[in-house]
């Protein structure tokens, strides 16, 4: 287990120094961060001092050096639009997009794994044949066309929830939390929903098939041969089996949703990560974009490592593989 972590460590450290490497690049080759910050009608002189105050005038190994050990810290320079420490900026946003992907996550599994446990056991029935179909639609539909959607059916029509923005929210410490508080929950619906729509159907699909596989396996009919409950057979054999890929699944989709939540948030004008990567885009703000960059990226690590490691504790299997390696 301890070898399979550190592995596992090691990887994610090569992964965190190739990302660090794009992102150092693109200070490198997008933009001249030195006129951005000057403009235009900066003296030579003036392009000289700053360019040796950001270390620009030394060699590009020491310049990527200096780089990661700043992105360790979490330091990323100032933006180039705002002026202001993109640190600052990332605290700022960083929990409103945690905050509407895991809502967003939460939704996705509680209705989605009984669906899909539901249509694979009832397969045939009208009501499954209904929820299939309707995953199709969750499918296919693009998160902007949903929410807009959403937004004109329960915000303009029947004026129940509201259209945009984050509602009130509460501060503790440097975190800011909408759930806390009712317009908090209010403001969070709408753009939730549509985040979970399209991971909520990939939930439930994968979940039927891989429900129908394991229950055509010998194992089950060996349970069923000993005279165990249906119960037993579906929710203490076949579900566990199921749930092997599924976390495989839920866990890159968690990170999915956290790096794109990009359209929702600007449907709703949440104010995330996604925003504030848009308008890096827009107006070329290197340290923002450097700074999401490397962030999405340690997001997918932890997650991969964390995954990894409820594999050990769902599926026997592994344990007794990485016993026998081990020895």
């Amino acid at each position: 287990m301890l070898a399979f972590i550190l592995r596992r460590l090691a990887q994610a450290v090569i992964v965190m120094l190739t990302v660090a490497f794009i992102a150092f690049m693109l200070f490198q080759y997008v933009g001249d961060p030195v006129t951005n910050l000057l403009g235009q009608d900066a003296t030579p002189e003036q392009r000289t001092q700053l360019r040796a105050d950001l270390g620009l005038d030394q060699p590009f190994p020491v310049q990527f050096a200096r780089f990661v050990g700043n992105a360790v810290q979490g330091e990323f320079g100032l933006s180039l639009r705002q002026g202001r420490k993109v640190s600052a900026l990332v605290v700022e946003r960083f929990p409103a997009t945690l905050e509407l992907s895991l809502t967003a996550a939460a939704i996705a599994l509680v209705l989605g794994i009984p669906l899909g446990v539901y249509a694979a056991l009832r397969r045939g029935t009208f009501l499954s044949q209904a929820v299939m179909t309707l995953s199709l639609l969750g499918v296919s539909l693009p998160s902007f066309l949903i929410g807009i959607l959403l937004i004109l059916f329960f915000a303009v029509t029947l004026k129940w929830l509201p259209s945009f923005g984050r509602g009130d929210v509460v501060a503790i410490g440097q975190w800011t939390t909408g759930f806390l508080t009712v317009d908090g929950w209010k403001h969070l619906i709408l753009p939730a929903i549509t985040l979970a729509i399209f991971q909520l159907t990939l939930i439930m699909r994968l979940v039927r098939a891989e429900m129908l596989e394991v229950l055509r396996t010998d194992y089950i009919r060996f349970a069923r041969a000993r005279g165990l409950t249906n119960s037993a057979v579906y929710f203490g054999h076949a579900l566990k089996n199921t749930l092997v890929p599924v976390i495989t699944i839920t866990g890159l989709q968690l990170g999915a949703l956290i790096a794109f939540a990009i359209i929702t948030e600007t449907v709703f004008q949440w104010p995330g990560m996604g925003a504030l990567f848009i308008q890096a885009v827009t107006f070329a703000d290197i340290p923002v974009m450097a700074a999401y960059l490397c962030l999405i990226a340690l997001i997918f690590v932890v997650i991969n490592l964390v995954v990894d490691l409820l594999y050990f504790a769902v599926d026997p299997r592994l344990r007794v593989e990485g016993s026998a390696g081990g020895h």
